[in-house]
């Protein structure tokens, strides 16, 4: 198995609480969402073209 890496980022807090409430019946974690994300976007153009396009969260002071 890799090695892990701990880092740490800021999230905004509502998007934060309304993954959890999904994430509940399906026993999925925020550490597996984000390692099958970024294997997702290192390897599907798809998947990655359409985080790229994504524009539906409010600009705020943080790199969103």
């Amino acid at each position: 198995m890799d090695k892990l890496k701990l880092t740490s980022v800021k999230i905004l807090e509502s998007l934060y609480l309304q993954f959890k409430k999904s994430c509940l019946d399906d026993d999925f974690t925020l550490q597996k969402f984000v390692n099958r994300s970024l294997d997702l976007y290192s390897n599907d153009e798809t998947f990655r073209k359409k985080v790229l396009k994504y524009d539906k969260l409010e600009q705020s002071g943080s790199m969103i």
